[in-house]
């Protein structure tokens, strides 16, 4: 087996992780210089759209454990059939979302608690990212197979593409550049799938010229059943994870969208947006690893996978510490990026101070959890998220912010608490070694 280095893997996945974060970064940034309810609009639709699409990580995170235990183990047919299988699924599967957002798309909106103009903004861009949502679905499935093959500059390149065509688009939609009319949301919303259009073609060319070939397609036939068993068994506790985590973050946003004040609101949708650039090398350097964790333990060679988790989670925890401070240090100037309103600044810099907590314990999810699912040991932490995330981070933020009226300062206070607790728990089942009888291979 050819050995993988953590930081060989890692900063491929960091670069296109961030660049993938700006797309976002540039959707909310230009639009706060048309209308700051349209940028909060762009983060309420992206909620929406993380609760239907959550289908998707059934296959793309079992798949991504198959794939790695499978070439672990030098079983590079068994890999090829799973990948023929993610690709399949994710089309037929994005299909059907895509219609479901174009049908009922505002319906959902309105069920979160979106309303006004922000109901009428995030509608808009619900409708056309939403219409085009199964070709992020391929686009990720085809990205997860080949940074399992361990070529994960590939997907990066392709992402910094996307990233200047989309951010190049945003500019010249949104503010009416070379003749155009101003569209606001709606050029945001194009620009965006736009950019994705072009991503998939790209990267599809890549992957069936350089990692597999269209006839793995073949392998279909007969139908495997029992790899659809095996993405079940593993994509389905992990899948349920990740939905009860966006489903908690819905109902509290649904929950303070009617006790946060106008300033507290559009202050969340800021924070959160300097916030992920806090741990985006955490989730490449948890990926890197339950890359490399699904080598070694397909090829058997579990103290190896046991130490370089922790040897990962070191370094994740050193690098995230450093951009919190970074972060505290520069929280008044990162907030005058978004606006000049001196609220909405005052309540950022001081919410930026809290979040420094919650970023190590998320820090640790990242890591541990991806390491442990690498292995095959997916309940546990499924366990943990429907306990913490609901009784801490659910219960906790409607009780501090609604009952003891902190507001945000409440919100981030529970938000903490969930992602520390579950951080202690993670360390704890994977020093227990108990994930060392999981593996699929």
């Amino acid at each position: 087996m050819k050995q993988l280095k953590l930081f060989q893997l890692a900063w491929p996945i960091f670069v296109e992780t961030a660049l993938f974060m700006l797309l976002g970064f540039a959707d909310v940034f230009v639009l706060s210089k048309y209308d700051d309810l349209a940028a909060s609009s762009v983060n309420t639709a992206n909620q929406a759209l993380s609760i239907v699409t959550i289908v998707f990580t059934v296959v793309s995170g079992a798949s991504a454990v198959l794939i790695s235990q499978y070439l672990g183990a030098e079983k590079r047919q068994d890999a090829s059939r799973i990948a023929a299988l993610s690709i399949a699924f994710h089309f037929a599967a994005g299909l059907i979302i895509s219609a479901v957002l174009v049908l009922w798309g505002r319906s959902i909106l309105s069920f979160i608690g979106a309303k006004g103009k922000i109901l009428e903004y995030a509608g808009q861009y619900l409708s056309i990212v939403g219409g085009f949502i199964f070709l992020q679905a391929v686009l990720s499935s085809m990205s997860v197979i080949i940074r399992n093959h361990g070529m994960t500059q590939i997907s990066m390149y392709v992402t910094v593409g996307m990233n200047i065509v989309n951010t190049g688009l945003d500019i010249v939609f949104v503010l009416g550049l070379f003749g155009l009319p101003k569209m606001g949301v709606m050029g945001v919303a194009i620009a965006t799938s736009l950019s994705r259009i072009a991503g998939t073609v790209v990267l599809a060319v890549v992957l069936f010229k350089n990692v597999e070939k269209l006839s793995i397609f073949q392998m279909l036939r007969p139908f495997p059943f029992k790899d659809v068993r095996d993405i079940l068994k593993i994509g389905v506790p992990s899948a349920t994870e990740t939905f009860l985590y966006n489903l908690s973050q819905l109902v509290i946003t649904s929950m303070v969208l009617n006790c946060l004040t106008e300033a507290e609101l559009v202050t969340k949708t800021y924070v959160q947006n300097i916030t992920m650039f806090f741990y985006i090398f955490s989730v490449a350097i948890g990926q890197a690893s339950q890359i490399i964790t699904g080598h070694l333990v397909g090829a058997d060679e579990m103290e190896e996978a046991y130490r370089q988790c922790l040897r990962s989670y070191r370094n994740a925890i050193m690098i995230t510490l450093a951009a919190c401070m970074t972060g505290v240090l520069f929280r008044n100037g990162l907030m005058g990026i978004f606006t000049a309103d001196r609220e909405v600044i005052r309540l950022g810099a001081h919410i930026l101070l809290i979040d420094v907590l919650l970023e190590m314990g998320r820090t640790t999810n990242l890591v541990v959890i991806a390491c442990l699912r690498g292995a095959g040991d997916v309940f546990f932490p499924t366990g943990c998220a429907i306990f913490s995330m609901w009784l801490i981070s659910v219960l906790g933020a409607y009780i501090l912010a609604v009952v003891f009226g902190m507001g945000i300062y409440g919100l981030w206070a529970a938000l903490a608490a969930d992602e520390c607790l579950r951080g202690v728990l993670m360390l704890w089942r994977w020093q227990s070694r108990r994930w060392q009888s999981k593996r699929f291979v």
